[in-house]
Order: structure tokens, then C-alpha cells, then sequence
């Protein structure tokens, strides 16, 4: 039993010895060949670090108002009579949107003008009279008062049938209908809002330290996630009697045209001030920068002899970006005019790798 145990362990130690030595031998097989292999070669894009001329901008977050803008209400009570408009159409200044009901008013003008007629015609009898000497003056003088408090009575039921006919104080867009024929209105009762569109008024604010860099007519360019990709351009018409005594802010108006009604008034946009003034600042792609918790960098691409061949080799060099815009982003300090950096490919990539360049932007 002893010799037969003692052969199964021989048996056991050379079988599992033969595949620990042959895995051995495998992998000195596969690192030999990964020692004699070439290190690989990643393709990449690539952009020169370029000299701009920027203008310096002030940034703000901003909204958008009309320039005539109301809700529509009454300042008479009575049950309304007609609508005479669609929500959300356009109308024109003078345009009757709401009649409320007239019909006290309509009796009430009638008989004022028939008093206005008699009084009228009892001033002429007098004046005629007068001629003769045979009214007074004060005759004269009642018959006149008679007929200018008729004429009186005439203008204010004239302006009571104006209050109850509403119309459009001017040209814009309606919004939603908020009454219904024959329901009962009183003074202050909202019936529709109406808002011009063009222009509009662009207002925000910015720090007191801002101040001498703004005057009146200076250009400012409008962004808003409600027209990706778009730029409005606009001017300062408007700036704050006074800088707020909490935030230490001026206010800022500027006037936007609009003439395609891309932009609403009550939206959300962002301001940018354009100084006439320029500076030099140094760039690359925003695609180039890598931001990292331990510092930004970029891959710097630059060429190299190995094996008596020109290879061109990315290395990791931390950068200090600064502000970003059109796509590009300024280089404070890291980089040189003409230094090639990556502009894609970046994540396969690891310091010193070899690569080769499929393509580079050549305007950059």
C-alpha cells in the first residue's frame, strides 16, 4: 500500500509540474514577444495653439421684456357683450377685442343729446333776443351754461361707451382668452394679455466695478437655449440712475431687435457685453484640454528618432485654462504659439505614446 501511494504522489508531482512548467514557459514565450514587439501607434486629431484677438466681454444673466406689454382689463364693471378676437393673433392698434354691455349708456346718450339739442337751439333764441334788447345778459349767460354742461354730459357718455368698448392700447400678439361671453366683469378683470415683439428689451445687471466699461450704444450679443446656435446683437440703450445699495449692482437695459419673433418676452437669455477694445490671448480647441482634479492638461505632440526613425510622440503637459468661447479656449500658461496638441483620441492615449496624425486642423 506504501509503494503504491508513494507512486501515485511521483505520478501527481510530475503531471501538475508539467502544467505549472508549461504555463511558465508560455508566458516567458509571451513576454519574449511582447518585448520584441513594436509599441503600438494611435491615431489622432490635432491643433496648433493659436494667437487670437478677443474682444473683452462682460457676462450676465439677463431676461427678456417687452417694450409694450399689458394685460388687457376693465375698468368698468357690466356682462360682456362680444369678443371680437382669437387667442394668440395678432391685432392691430385701435382693434375693438371686448364689448361689455352699453345698452344704459346708449338711453343715456340719446336723451343727452336731445337736451344738447335744446339747449342749443334755446342759446340761439337768446343771442337773437339779445340783439333787440329784449333778454338780459344773464339770460344770455344761463342759456350758455345750459348748453355747455349738455355738451359736457355728451363727452362723458361718450368716454363711458369708450371704457365699455376695450380695445387694443397697440399693434402685438394676443395671448390666452381668459372670459367668456355674457360672463359678469368687474373693474380689474383680466380679459387677455398682449405683448409686443419686436424690439425687445434685454435687462440684467452687473458689478459696480463694471461701470466704466459701460456707456450707451455699446453692442451686446444675446444667447438663449430657446434658439440654439443663435446670436442676437443688440445695443445698451439704457443704463441705472443708481447702483443698488444691497447687491452693488447697476441695472442694464439694451434694446434687441426681433424681427422674425424667435424670442419671447419673459424668457431666460444670457448677455454678453462687447468692448470696442482687444487683447491677444493664446488658444486651442476646448476638446484639447483634459480637466482633471490634480490639474488640466493636454497632449503635446512632438517628433522623436527611435531606431534611426521620426516618430511623433504625444506627452501630458499641465496646462492653466482660462475663459472659453466659440469653441476655443484660452491658454494661460502651459503652452507656446504653434505647439501641436490632440484634439481627439485622447482616451486611448497614456504619457509618451506614438501616434500619427489623421487629422489637423490647419485654421487653428
Amino acid at each position: 500500500m506504501k509503494k503504491a501511494f508513494l507512486i501515485v504522489i511521483l505520478v501527481l508531482v510530475v503531471l501538475f509540474g508539467g502544467i505549472f512548467g508549461f504555463k511558465a514557459f508560455g508566458n516567458y514565450m509571451m513576454h519574449k514577444a511582447l518585448d520584441h514587439m513594436p509599441p503600438p501607434t494611435f491615431s489622432v486629431d490635432a491643433a496648433k495653439a493659436t494667437v487670437r484677438e478677443w474682444h473683452p466681454r462682460l457676462q450676465a444673466v439677463a431676461s427678456l421684456t417687452a417694450i409694450e406689454g399689458t394685460a388687457i382689463s376693465t375698468q368698468l364693471a357690466g356682462n360682456v357683450t362680444g369678443i371680437y378676437f382669437h387667442s394668440g393673433e395678432f391685432v392691430k392698434k385701435g382693434s375693438l377685442l371686448v364689448q361689455i354691455d352699453n345698452s344704459n349708456q346708449l338711453a343715456q346718450l340719446a336723451s343727452d343729446r336731445a337736451s344738447l339739442h335744446l339747449a342749443e337751439v334755446n342759446l340761439r333764441r337768446t343771442e337773437k333776443l339779445m340783439e333787440t334788447n329784449a333778454a338780459s345778459q344773464s339770460q344770455l349767460d344761463t342759456a350758455k351754461a345750459n348748453f355747455e354742461t349738455a355738451r359736457a354730459a355728451i363727452r362723458n357718455d361718450e368716454a363711458t361707451l369708450g371704457k365699455l368698448a376695450i380695445k387694443a392700447p397697440f399693434s402685438g400678439y394676443l395671448g390666452i382668452r381668459k372670459v367668456n361671453l355674457g360672463q359678469y366683469l368687474t373693474p380689474g378683470t383680466e380679459i387677455v394679455d398682449l405683448q409686443s415683439w419686436d424690439p425687445l428689451y434685454v435687462n440684467f445687471t452687473l458689478p459696480q466695478g463694471d461701470l466704466p466699461k459701460l456707456q450707451v450704444g455699446t453692442l451686446v450679443r444675446v444667447t438663449s437655449d430657446a434658439a440654439p446656435g443663435e446670436t442676437f446683437v443688440g445695443k445698451i440703450t439704457a443704463l441705472g440712475a443708481a447702483v443698488d445699495g444691497t447687491t452693488r449692482q447697476i441695472a442694464i437695459q439694451a434694446t434687441l431687435p426681433n424681427p422674425k419673433h424667435v424670442l419671447r418676452p419673459g424668457m431666460f437669455a444670457e448677455a454678453e457685453v462687447v468692448q470696442k477694445a482687444t487683447h491677444k490671448v493664446l488658444t486651442v480647441p476646448v476638446s484639447a484640454v483634459s480637466y482633471n482634479t490634480y490639474g488640466d492638461y493636454v497632449y503635446l505632440i512632438h517628433s522623436e528618432k527611435k531606431d534611426g526613425k521620426t516618430v511623433q510622440v504625444a506627452t501630458q503637459q499641465v496646462v492653466k485654462p482660462g475663459e472659453q468661447r466659440d469653441g476655443q479656449v484660452e491658454i494661460l500658461h502651459g503652452l507656446k504659439p504653434g505647439d501641436l496638441v490632440v484634439t481627439a483620441g485622447q482616451v486611448k492615449l497614456s504619457n509618451n505614446s506614438l501616434v500619427t496624425i489623421h487629422h489637423s486642423d490647419a485654421k487653428s
